[in-house]
């Protein structure tokens, strides 16, 4: 007779796991497991809709993400609403931002992770996985009725599955949008293209010659400076450019990218569309029409430029163009006039280059102990992921922070100001109420997703929502032994392409010497982590059928 070791038992589990998932909503049931010393103030009846009240109060611990823009107070509305409606006290365990991911690592590997972990992104949940530190949320999904729904009458679960370990389950609980939102670009001085007589620029070609325009005009001038580079160098822009290539870069950069009609994963960063978007912002810095500190700078430094009428492009999303640029502007050269506009159009065509999936919440193994567990399932599913909920931690309380009309339509009070929508306010819904949080505020409805959305905004969703999204990239799930090799890799490598990739961009090195760097990165393991990837996926392919 042939006998499993206990690691081909638990793969054969997980294939098993992962074949019943795809028949389902892309949980697994809680039937059989034993949650009767776990009940303690849960709601005996909870489903999609409910308001979840705990039948005592109780209080979880949960790691907080202070944002340098909002501070935590202690005193905010939004804590003792939350406690009035839930019955739920949050004990927060606050990180700063910069430090968040640091210390959300030594939390967990001391085992003193605080139970709820929001402002999670995948794929840093893998990290944790193999120590048994967190908890496979996929498990407990017949406890959150709302995610569940959503997951089900949004067609989510393409995107779910992406996040599958190779046990079949998931270990994060991410943020679920309706429908994609992409809301960076590049803003632009539009009193500018107007003297120039100028049309706003469609695709990244007519950016070049947008620029070069600027550059005749403005001999003296970089026209395009830069911002979002720290930490990551050309954060914003690599990813927004890569995407319009087809490829990944960024912000948003991914060792592999699935190609679709070789069915198979390539290395990103070796990609030929990767080098033509390298050789794209060459041209640019080259020919003088990008500055080369945009990929160091500071965002102040490129602010300064901006307001200085030493640049007239920028990365924006629309709270940096309403809060930043435009008050900049208005203060140094109040003529100026600047418009975010609509994502460029590249090589890749028309897309919408955005996930319906957002950072999510991990949740300690340890909380699956608590006599609280169901109630906190509870919770966590009521404030991240139901209707009411959701429009709750973005707006607050209607009849003190917001109105709501017949037709549904919201209103901030008149004292109240936030993303500019009442700039004469005098409160501010983050700062003084902690409101629109993003540790809570995340994805949801299309509806509430643009509420807060300026008609100029709405215009802008308007023209990337009738594009098509990019495809959703088949699961790789690793096993523990592939994931600690592959963690090995990961670093050198995304280092390597960084480092190259700034020095053919700024002209330090010649792309002539394309086939030279990508042996460099075979010399670094390239070609033996692709290997991985596509077996992990060729493995996931066939447990699927």
């Amino acid at each position: 007779m042939v006998q499993l070791s206990r690691r081909q038992l638990l793969v054969a589990a997980g294939a098993a796991a992962v074949s019943l998932a795809g028949c389902g909503d892309g949980g697994e049931s809680t039937q059989n497991q034993d949650l009767s010393g776990n009940r303690e103030g849960a709601m005996t009846q909870y489903g999609v809709g409910d308001q979840f009240k705990a039948t005592a109060p109780i209080s979880f611990s949960l790691l907080y993400n202070n944002h340098p823009n909002y501070q935590l107070k202690e005193d905010w509305l939004f804590w003792t609403e939350l406690a009035k409606r839930t019955g739920v006290t949050l004990e927060k365990v606050a990180v700063p931002l910069s430090d968040y991911e640091q210390k959300r690592s030594v939390l967990v590997g001391a085992g003193d992770a605080p139970f709820i972990m929001p402002k999670t992104y995948h794929p840093q949940e893998d990290a944790f996985v193999s120590s048994g530190a967190i908890l496979p949320v996929s498990d407990y999904l017949d406890l959150m009725p709302n995610f569940k729904d959503k997951i089900t009458k949004w067609n989510l679960k393409p995107e779910i599955d992406t996040l599958r370990q190779e046990d079949g389950k998931f270990y994060l609980l991410p943020g679920i949008h309706e429908k994609p939102w992409h809301d960076y670009s590049l803003a632009v001085r539009t009193d500018i293209l107007e003297q120039l007589n100028i049309p706003v620029p469609a695709t990244w070609d007519e950016v070049y010659t947008m620029l070069k325009a600027m550059k005749t005009a403005y001999p003296d001038s970089y026209p395009f400076s830069d911002r979002f580079s720290k930490p990551t160098p050309g954060g914003n822009l690599l990813n927004i450019l890569a995407k319009s290539y087809g490829t990944m870069g960024g912000w948003d950069y991914q060792h592999t990218t699935w190609d679709a009609g070789a069915s198979k994963f390539v290395y990103t960063g070796a990609m030929s569309q990767y080098r033509d978007m390298l050789q794209y912002l060459n041209k640019l810095v080259t020919e003088g029409l990008m500055d080369p500190e945009s990929f160091t700078q500071t965002d102040d430094s490129a602010r300064q430029k901006l307001a200085g009428g030493k640049s007239f492009v920028i990365s924006s999303n629309a709270q940096t163009l309403v809060n930043d640029y435009r008050k900049d502007l208005a203060a140094t050269l109040p003529n100026a006039r600047m418009t975010k506009i609509v994502l460029p159009i590249g090589p890749a065509g028309a897309i919408n280059p955005t996930s319906r999936l957002e950072n999510g919440v991990m949740l300690s193994k340890k909380a699956r102990e608590s006599k609280n567990f169901v109630a906190m399932m509870q919770f966590v599913d009521w404030l991240w992921y139901s209707d009411a909920g959701m429009e709750f931690a973005k707006w607050g309380i209607e009849g003190t922070t917001f109105t709501k009309d017949a037709s549904g339509k919201r209103t901030l009070a008149s004292d109240i100001d936030v993303i500019g929508l009442n700039p004469a306010g005098t409160k501010h819904l983050q700062k003084d109420f902690g409101f629109y949080n993003g540790v809570f505020a995340y994805g949801g409805p299309l509806e509430l997703v643009q509420s807060f959305f300026s008609p100029e905004e709405m215009e802008f969703q308007k023209v990337l929502n009738a594009r098509p999204p990019i495809p959703v990239a088949p699961p790789h799930p690793f096993s523990d032994e592939e994931r600690e090799q592959v963690s090995l890799w990961e670093t050198p490598l995304k280092d390597y392409v960084t480092q190259m990739s700034l020095k053919f961009i700024l002209g330090q090195r010649s792309l002539g010497e394309w086939d030279a760097y990508v042996n460099e990165l075979k010399s670094k393991n390239m070609d033996s982590y692709l290997n991985l990837v596509n077996k992990a996926h060729e493995r996931y392919q066939k447990a699927n059928g």
